[in-house]
């Protein structure tokens, strides 16, 4: 099956910038003819993504597949990883810094939202390598893959 493929790095020097690459993805979607719910989704549970790389990993770097049924992303980053996935996966749970929360990030809600608006939701995490995100949002209504 033919997929469209991007590939996004997530600069973990500018907060302003997260959420480019869900941006590009949503409308790219759109432009595709998929379901706007799922289009919304995936942005959603991107950006969350895309935020997390920045705050808690010094960035990152995102791939996306995008198929017919369904977008696939891997979210990847070499920072400290999780320690505690399941105590990270509590809404409210966070270790961002008082700087990031002044902010007004670093609520706890990225790892639970990201699980949320997903169809599947996979996460690997080793302490001192990184960790890995596998989101995939399912598409009701088949886009088109040119």
């Amino acid at each position: 099956m033919n997929a469209v493929r991007m590939h996004y790095v997530v600069d973990g020097d500018n907060l302003s910038a997260a959420g480019e690459a869900s941006g590009s993805v949503k409308s790219a979607l759109k432009r595709l003819g998929y379901c706007p719910d799922a289009a919304r989704r995936v942005a959603i549970a991107m950006y969350e993504a895309e935020i997390n790389c920045v705050i808690h990993a010094g960035g990152g770097e995102i791939d996306v597949a995008i198929y017919p049924d369904k977008i696939e992303a891997v979210v990847y980053d070499s920072g400290p990883g999780i320690p505690d996935i399941d105590k990270a996966m509590q809404e409210g749970w966070s270790t961002a810094t008082e700087l990031i929360r002044r902010q007004g990030f670093g609520a706890g809600m990225g790892l639970p939202n990201i699980k949320k608006y997903s169809d599947s939701f996979r996460i690997e995490s080793e302490a001192g390598k990184g960790t890995t995100l596998y989101i995939t949002v399912l598409n009701s209504q088949g886009g088109r893959v040119e």
